[in-house]
């Protein structure tokens, strides 16, 4: 098997009194094996600093060293957490890793700004916490992308919307009301004011409006991956259960999901002079389409277009 597909690191695992990993660091993931002659055993010297006891949290801290299969499933918390690394320090992309059974691996975490605690140990030692200016940011399996990596070229307005496992593009700005999930991002320069679901990629270029959501599967959005690609728009509040082409744009306000009847507003009329209607999931993927709402009738029409979808600003993103 060729190493192009394997990903190590040598990071720092938090535990629980219980032994529960409650999360794991790797500073520097890189493609491939670990190397010959690396020995596990001799971490490097900065982690081996940090790697000390944290009595205020009730957790210890470890150096472990990592190598994994990105073909393979997850085989614990911190194969998990090196899969994550991996694809916000762009390694991989969004939905070319096995993340099957992930969650089975991560645990129910409280995050706190002093790192991870064990949600049955959190009312023991909120007071203790509370006196040292300690605060709970939340309580999720997936930590904050921030915690963990910086990626370089991105902007990111507020640190609890993206989340560690996020892949963000040099170029990429997520204002404060947007949101990127894991397995999921930009690839390429991108605005982003609304919702980028679990295994959603937008191209180069593109614009997700504020309020604006994508359509994700892992509450029952289906099997069909959502892309939008380049230079495309989604408008303010406006949301896809299809995958949008090149050029496109979907108007503010609009949702269009695969069952949506669509009316074909650039193909010639039918007898009774009405035009031809198609569901959503026909049109899905095709560049250079408008859609938008007939606002007599209330029909979501689709209409060819030419030219550049959207223009971001060059300034924002520079």
């Amino acid at each position: 098997m060729s190493d192009e597909r394997w990903v190590w690191g040598v990071g720092l695992a938090t535990a629980a009194a219980d032994g529960t990993v409650l999360d794991t660091w790797f500073p520097e993931p890189a493609a491939g094996r670990i190397p010959l002659g690396f020995d596990p055993a001799i971490p490097p010297a900065q982690l081996e600093h940090l790697a000390v006891p944290d009595p205020r949290r009730a957790v210890t801290v470890d150096v472990v060293a990592l190598e994994i299969d990105l073909d393979a499933a997850p085989a614990s918390t911190s194969d998990a957490y090196l899969r994550l690394h991996a694809l916000s320090h762009r390694i991989v992309a969004p939905n070319e890793v096995d993340l099957t059974g992930i969650f089975a691996h991560l645990p129910n975490v409280a995050w706190t700004s002093a790192g991870p605690i064990h949600p049955d140990d959190l009312t023991r030692l909120r007071p203790f916490l509370q006196r040292d200016g300690i605060q709970v940011q939340g309580l999720d399996k997936f930590p904050r992308l921030l915690d963990y990596v910086t990626p370089p070229g991105v902007r990111i307005a507020d640190a609890s919307r993206v989340r560690l496992g996020a892949y963000l593009s040099p170029g990429t700005t997520v204002m404060h009301e947007g949101f990127v999930n894991f397995n999921a991002g930009t690839l390429g320069t991108s605005m982003v004011e609304g919702r980028i679901s679990q295994g959603v990629v937008v191209g180069d270029g593109s614009d997700i409006g504020g309020g604006a959501s994508i359509m994700g599967t892992l509450s029952g959005g289906g099997a069909h991956r959502v892309s939008i690609g380049a230079r495309t728009l989604l408008g303010a509040n406006a949301g896809v259960g299809i995958s949008l082409g090149d050029d496109c744009v979907v108007e503010a306000g609009l949702y269009v999901t695969a069952g949506s009847k669509i009316v074909l507003v650039d193909e010639p009329p039918r007898g009774d002079g009405s035009r031809p209607t198609v569901k959503g999931g026909e049109l899905s993927g095709r560049n250079g389409i408008l859609f938008r709402r007939n606002s007599l009738t209330g029909a979501i029409e689709a209409v060819r277009r030419a030219g550049v979808g959207v223009t971001l600003n060059e300034a924002l993103h520079a």
